[in-house]
């Protein structure tokens, strides 16, 4: 790795503090200090499992795909399909476990080196989501999970010759899974994780009483930690997305991929604060942060390959959507998320992928996937392609959103179900324990019930449960902000006035 390289890969470090400062900034005192032990907590957990065991797992067979001197012993991967099913259907690797031996070549630990970011993002999304709310010892699974296994299959599926990379090889659908930034490799698949540790650890918010009052808007304690946030993912959003050495960058348009990527951000960030102003009666910097950390997730996955025009798109899409969807999950199906990792990463990582089968435009990622690196659809030099096709160049509809459904629905539902998998039991043990040693819970202790069991367990000590409790009830301290939504999003005149 180059000197340039290695200070690009750093700069992509500045990603995951910003997501993580823009979710302090609407938490108070308290829970930001979960926040900043889970970051901590990420970054130790993710890079342990990820260099032990999740690397081989998601580049093992990498050189059977790439040949770049380096990769010659990263050249096993394994199926679950057999030989008559055809070539790219790997689905893990099986080479390089710990990074020792003759696999641990210059350009391996580069690879490995430069992944950590997206790795750090993707375990810190659920931690941050959940810590200060679930046990420690759930903490620390999930943590170990998402960089030990979750995310290197997913990375496997997308980057290192698996399944999902090869769907237009095998099932001639476009180029394949595309996801040049990490929209659902990160985001969706972190924002699922999360989903799966509310639903077992978390109870429900409280139906909320009918009266004439606004539902009040998320409060807003620290808005200078998400305005911060927001210019950290400002200047890595660039490096996060080439820093990847497997990237081909002679097909991408690097100046186009850095203005869509702020214009996006931009959009979405405008949108939510005039919402807010025009309904609520006051600018709200937390909505508008959050924001703008959706619209950088969701133009990741195709930044590369739209117009300027389709960045603007997805931007006043997800900027429309981030209030509406934050008062759904919040009010309407009551889900505890006081950082808004199901909408900002969840939902904007999976508009981003579905951006893809839309906007791109046929002009860049020539060979991406192995597809089409002299002509595509009879067309020379075509590369990565939607439905809106640039010029006489031929739409690739609708094989390329065939696509990017197939991989949101795969990585969406690994996400969860190996969270849910590694966590419902262990809490049902855990609760049974619990009653035999305090035969009388109090009602704070009780977690909620999960999809599959009668109720999950939390064991914690005394601090996390006061924790939970004072974010449960209101807080004493003075509210910074008093604006809301009415029953069907907006404000009512009224307390505007």
């Amino acid at each position: 790795m180059s000197e340039i390289a290695l200070v690009t890969v750093s700069l992509a470090f500045l990603i995951p503090l910003g997501y993580v400062l823009i979710a302090a900034g609407g938490l108070s005192e308290n829970r930001a200090r979960h926040v900043a032990l889970s970051l901590l907590a990420a970054m130790g957990l993710a890079v342990l499992g990820y260099v032990a065991i999740g690397f081989a797992l998601q580049f093992g067979g990498v050189g059977l795909i790439h040949e770049r001197p380096g990769y010659e012993e990263l050249i096993w991967e394994w199926s679950a399909l057999g030989p008559m099913w055809g070539k790219g259907w790997g689905m893990a690797g099986l080479a390089g476990w710990g990074l020792a031996g003759a696999a641990a070549s210059t350009s391996a630990i580069a690879l490995a080196f430069a992944n950590l970011p997206w790795v750090i993002t993707a375990t810190a999304i659920p931690l941050v989501s959940l810590r200060g709310r679930i046990p420690a010892w759930a903490s620390g699974l999930i943590g170990l999970l998402m960089g030990a296994i979750i995310f290197p299959l997913a990375g496997n599926w997308i980057w290192g010759g698996g399944w999902l990379a090869n769907l237009g090889g095998n099932l001639g659908l476009g180029h394949g899974f595309v996801d040049a930034g990490g929209s659902g490799q990160v985001h969706l698949l972190g924002a699922a994780a999360a989903l799966a540790g509310i639903l077992v650890f978390t109870s429900r918010r409280p139906r909320r009483k009918k009266t004439d009052e606004p539902i009040p808007l998320p409060p807003v304690h620290l808005p200078i930690l998400a305005v911060v946030g927001a210019g950290f993912l400002l200047v890595g959003s660039l490096a996060w997305t080439i820093s990847n050495p497997l990237s081909d960058l002679r097909t991408l348009n690097l100046p186009l991929l850095a203005l869509n990527g702020i214009l996006a951000a931009a959009a979405a960030c405008i949108l939510p604060l005039i919402f807010t102003w025009f309904l609520a009666g006051a600018p709200d910097p937390l909505m508008a942060t959050r924001g703008f950390a959706a619209g950088a997730v969701a133009v990741a996955a195709s930044a590369p390959f739209i117009p300027p025009m389709g960045a603007l798109a997805i931007g006043v899409a997800i900027g429309l959507l981030i209030p509406l969807t934050i008062f759904l999950v919040d009010h309407l199906l009551r889900w505890d998320d006081p950082t808004a990792a199901l909408t900002v990463h969840g939902l904007a990582g999976a508009l981003g992928l579905v951006a893809v089968g839309i906007f791109a435009d046929g002009r860049a990622g020539q060979g991406w996937n192995a597809i089409g690196a002299d002509s595509y659809l009879g067309m020379a030099r075509q590369g990565v392609t939607g439905a809106l096709a640039s010029g006489i160049l031929k739409p690739d509809w609708p094989t390329q959103m065939q696509a990017q459904l197939v991989g949101i629905a795969a990585l969406a539902l690994l996400g969860f179900f190996v969270a849910w998998l590694a966590t419902a039991p262990l809490a049902v043990i855990f609760r049974l324990i619990g009653r035999m040693i305090h035969p009388t819970p109090s009602v704070s202790a009780i977690p909620a019930t999960v999809v599959a069991f009668e109720s999950a367990a939390m064991v914690a000590d005394t601090a996390t449960t006061s924790a939970v409790v004072a974010d449960a009830a209101p807080s004493d301290a003075e509210p910074i902000v008093t604006p809301g939504f009415d029953a069907l999003g907006a404000h009512g005149a009224e307390a505007a006035a």
